[in-house]
């Protein structure tokens, strides 16, 4: 019995996917062309080579981003809703440099969002709109960018925009980070202090 995550489940779901059948409209564009004698005696490969081409200039699959309905700076919606992000950006293609640019920062929320590490409502809400709003907004952005306006002359490309986007989502995660760090210093200050005076 086959598991949802099996070979015939991948099998289904390439079946049905745009890059299959893409190829599949490119690879009977072959068989037409075979069947007028303009493919010759290499219509095999004309056929295969058309379905590979469809194939791969066919824009890969969009998941949809996540909807989140928690409402509030909760720690516990706040973090299951963090795991069904991370759920949605493990499905999503990335180029190899946003990629490191959002593990970067998923390191980083998920070392805020661990129990007992943030407590300030502020800080609650920063990291909230990060996971809820931020960071699904901009990769879904950048997924649903049309494959041809990457190439248009005279315009940045999505991926510097992606980057730029994590890049200041990152710098505001470790603002947080930076405000508890001082905090806990501040603490210890105090109490080394207490107990030094305490001591005389």
């Amino acid at each position: 019995m086959a598991t949802s995550d099996g070979p015939a489940a991948r099998l289904a779901g390439w079946a049905g996917s745009r890059k299959n059948l893409a190829g599949c409209v490119c690879g009977l564009a072959g068989v037409g062309l075979a069947l007028t004698g303009a493919a010759g005696a290499l219509w095999p490969l004309v056929v295969a080579g058309l379905y590979a081409a469809g194939a791969l200039i066919a824009p890969p699959e969009r998941p949809d981003a996540p909807d989140f309905t928690e409402e509030g700076d909760r720690l516990d919606g706040l973090r299951a809703d963090f795991a069904a992000l991370r759920a949605y950006l493990a499905e999503v293609e990335l180029p190899p440099a946003a990629r490191a640019s959002l593990a970067a920062l998923d390191g980083l929320l998920a070392a805020l969002l661990a129990p007992g590490a943030v407590s300030d409502p502020e800080h609650l809400h920063v990291l909230a709109r990060a996971v809820r709003q931020d960071v699904p907004e901009a990769v879904d952005t950048f997924v649903r960018t049309r494959w041809w306006s990457r190439f248009a002359p005279g315009t940045e490309a999505p991926e510097a925009h992606l980057e730029r986007q994590l890049a200041a989502l990152r710098e505001e995660a470790g603002a947080v980070a930076g405000a508890l760090r001082d905090a806990e210093e501040l603490r210890q200050r105090i109490h080394t202090r207490y107990v030094e005076e305490r001591g005389d």
